[in-house]
């Protein structure tokens, strides 16, 4: 279903990279235990998408690279790390500079990871390194080009609704399961100070995932809205698309999201519900955590619990039908001098026993490895929570429709999501824009 596309990064790309970045020598100091007169120090550039090194993924990161160094005490990991999108703005200059650093952050996706793949700036990783890793099935599909292998994935990325078991009590409100359900919910918390569900929609991107998952459960086919992507169908004419516009735009004017979400980014967002002021909150699965923070307060962490995303009137798709793909992941630069040492450490970062199971008994990630090995009955409500959703489900996404066509997209139907958000554009000209972009 899947198609090779070129990323957003094509433009700035350069066709060789000339860049390393070398290891020194130097004298090694003599004592009783060295007799080899000189240490070989690598010194290793790490680009990471994750500022927050005190929790979560960051945290775990890190950990990780404190280990290595720990065992490998010649090498110095130096990390760079940013927030998604100066993330993303960093990685163009250092392509169009020629000096992307050893190890990067990448997302699987092919708006992405594509052209990083096809002009030959990911080393190729041997395939058979990984064969006892555990990583589930297809999950490595967009880390690769041509059959050959570039990248590894970190996350089993899914979305769901998390949502405050204590605050439907308090306002005898039905957690929602269903459409209806949904809108009846938001019918009362409206008339409350907790707004229905909270959502970081200034950053856009996660507008679409949630358009997405409308789609997936009017139609009850994953590939509906990639066929409209592929030109196999159309934005304008297919029935089931316009279908979850409208359940979409109803929702909004109904008031599911908080007032301010079109200016809200992520910290805003997840902030309005961990203050429990928010009885829902739309996210990935990576949020796990939540439940085990010690941040958060003792009334959050009891009462916090995560469902699938609901089902709609006359829908064709189940909850078991999931918005879920395998996002971010871990390359290395194909010119970097310490091009050995960093495929190391991406290695060991990965090994199972390291990535997968301090991660998964961490509660920071959702790891795209068999963790079925490292389950203790210590799992906080909202890890067993998501693997029972993975465990149940019949149909996967794959990459979200955001990110899966080439050039301008990404960017076109992002802004397009939020136009209609805001009630800017109509639901004819939302669609119509999503075909235009698809014919430059």
């Amino acid at each position: 279903m899947f198609k090779a596309t070129k990323s957003l990064f094509t433009l700035v790309l350069a066709l060789v990279l000339t860049f390393g970045i070398a290891g020194c020598t130097t004298e090694g100091e003599d004592n009783d235990n060295d007799t080899s007169g000189t240490t070989e120090e690598i010194t290793l550039k790490f680009f990471s998408n994750l500022p927050d090194r005190t929790s979560g993924q960051g945290l775990l990161e890190q950990t990780l690279i404190d280990k290595y160094m720990e065992e490998n005490e010649n090498v110095t990991i130096e990390v760079e790390a940013l927030q998604d999108e100066p993330y993303k703005q960093k990685f163009q200059s250092y392509v169009a500079g020629n000096d992307l650093p050893d190890i990067f952050m990448v997302w699987g996706q092919p708006a992405f990871f594509q052209a990083v793949m096809e002009n030959g700036y990911a080393a190729e990783l041997d395939q058979s390194d990984y064969d006892d890793y555990g990583f589930f099935g297809g999950s490595t599909s967009d880390f690769s080009y041509e059959g050959k292998l570039y990248g590894l994935p970190r996350n089993q990325d899914v979305t769901v609704v998390y949502y405050n078991k204590a605050i439907f009590e308090e306002y005898d409100v039905e957690v929602p399961t269903t459409y209806e359900e949904l809108l009846s919910a938001v019918e009362v918390f409206k008339d409350t100070e907790v707004a229905p569900m909270s959502i970081n929609g200034k950053d856009k991107w996660i507008l679409n995932l949630f358009f997405q998952d409308l789609v997936v459960k009017v139609s009850g086919d994953q590939d509906t809205i990639y066929n409209a992507i592929d030109q196999e169908t159309t934005f304008s004419t297919d029935e089931d698309i316009r279908q979850a516009a409208v359940l979409y735009k109803e929702l909004v004017d109904a008031g599911l999201f908080q007032s301010s979400y079109l200016s809200a980014d992520y910290g805003a967002a997840i902030n309005l519900f961990l203050q429990e002021k928010a009885a829902m909150f739309y996210m990935g699965a990576w949020e796990v955590g939540m439940a085990s923070n010690a941040d958060n307060s003792e009334s959050f962490k009891e009462n916090v619990e995560v469902m699938a995303f609901p089902t709609v009137p006359e829908g064709k798709g189940n909850t078991t039908d999931l918005l879920a793909w395998n996002g971010g992941g871990y390359a290395v630069s194909e010119n970097s001098e310490q091009k050995e040492e960093a495929i190391k450490l991406l290695n060991f970062m990965m090994d199972p026993d390291n990535w997968a199971k301090t991660g998964w008994e961490t509660s920071t990630v959702v790891p795209g490895q068999d963790y079925s090995d490292y389950l203790s009955g210590d799992e906080n409500q909202l890890q067993l929570g998501v693997t029972d959703i993975l465990a149940e489900a019949a149909s996967m996404s794959g990459t979200p429709w955001n990110d899966y066509a080439p050039g301008d997209w990404k960017s076109v139907c992002e802004t397009a999501m939020q136009e209609y958000s805001a009630g800017i554009i109509n639901i004819d000209e939302f669609l119509a824009k999503l075909d235009e972009a698809l014919q430059e």
